[in-house]
């Protein structure tokens, strides 16, 4: 297996790297490729120094079989047909493809067998606060076809990437020192705040990190339902939550949700809010009553809890949710695309 990264010098590209390591993915040949700021820049996979090569139009992508791009939309747009000319298969991390009729749009825990028709050798990666709750919402689908769904996102630094992780480290330690905070990567001051916008404004007064949530949802789960999405950054570090609240065909009780969550896919249910004291569970490192993004980087699930009936809707369940934005958000759910292709015997 020849796999490509494209994009390996951004905080998503360095998780593909971990993430192909930790699955013991498949790989004979590993090639890096970026842009002319990085490349010449080396990185070690599986005890090999690999150099980043420059992205160009031309014959490099030959012989590969899967590559993993996360260079952003214009790069995924300018180079598609440069990787995917040889018969590499494209998981694209960008928005450049998501909603094009012939690109699927895949969560594997929903929609794996979409990644089988790919007229264009492409297959897009979804948004990350997306991916999350589709995975949760697949378990409750299964159960009743739910009909609304309002959300409201709680996303962490990590969702602008590497260097606004840094930046907010940086305005923290800037303000407690009684200094001006820098403000590059964000539309105003993250440390100690909350900003309620995500990406640029639509005509509608939604953003498009809010109207990614309810097309790409469609799309994904093949539904009529309507979503609609409130996106909030806040000053954490790594792994978005989620609040949300959906209507069912029929009422779903919180025992008949838990339960789906328990055996659901990519799912754990943390929803103990009655057990043990909190000083109790810390001093005993029992599990945590809710999910919280403190606890959940680095880990491959969407974490479950806070389950309760909606008390302004008979067929209403609500609950709160969390994952790490940057692996099952970004890097593991294309790797899972990967893997499910593989499983499947539908590389060439």
């Amino acid at each position: 297996m020849k796999v490509a990264i494209v994009g390996a010098s951004g905080a998503v590209g360095q998780e593909f790297l971990r993430v192909l390591d930790e699955r013991n993915f498949p790989i004979d040949e590993l090639l890096l490729f970026g842009s002319q700021r990085s490349a010449g820049r080396k990185y070690t996979f599986r005890g090999k120094e690999i150099e980043v090569k420059l992205l160009q139009h031309n014959d490099d992508f030959k012989g590969v079989d899967i590559a993993f791009t996360s260079a952003g939309g214009g790069t995924s747009k300018e180079f598609a047909e440069t990787i995917t000319k040889h018969g590499a298969v494209m998981i694209d991390n960008s928005s450049a493809f998501r909603m094009d009729e012939d690109v699927p749009l895949v969560v594997p825990e929903c929609n794996a067998e979409d990644a089988l028709n790919r007229p264009r050798g492409i297959i897009a990666n979804p948004n990350c606060t997306t991916i999350m709750m589709v995975v949760a919402l697949q378990a409750l689908e299964n159960l009743s076809h739910i009909k609304r769904v309002h959300v409201a996102s709680y996303q962490a630094a990590s969702g602008a990437g590497a260097a606004a992780m840094a930046e907010l480290y940086e305005q923290y330690r800037q303000v407690l020192a009684g200094e001006k905070p820098t403000v590059e990567k964000f539309a105003y001051q993250l440390a100690f705040n909350v900003i309620p916008q995500i990406d640029v404004f639509c005509d509608n007064g939604y953003t498009k990190e809010e109207m990614k949530m309810y097309n790409e949802t469609k799309k994904i789960m093949h539904t009529d339902c309507e979503v609609s999405a409130m996106c909030v950054r806040v000053p954490s570090l790594r792994c978005h939550s989620e609040s949300v609240w959906a209507e069912t065909e029929r009422p779903v009780s919180v025992e008949e949700f838990q339960e789906a969550v328990r055996n659901g896919k990519g799912l754990q249910l943390e929803d103990d809010p009655f057990g043990v004291k909190s000083e109790e569970r810390r001093v005993k490192n029992k599990s945590n009553p809710y999910p919280m993004p403190l606890f959940h980087e680095n880990c491959d699930d969407v974490f479950v809890g806070r389950v309760r009936k909606d008390l302004a809707n008979p067929n209403g369940i609500t609950f709160w949710l969390v994952s790490d934005q940057i692996k099952k958000g970004a890097a593991l759910n294309a790797v899972q695309i990967a893997e499910y292709l593989i499983s499947v015997g539908n590389i060439k």
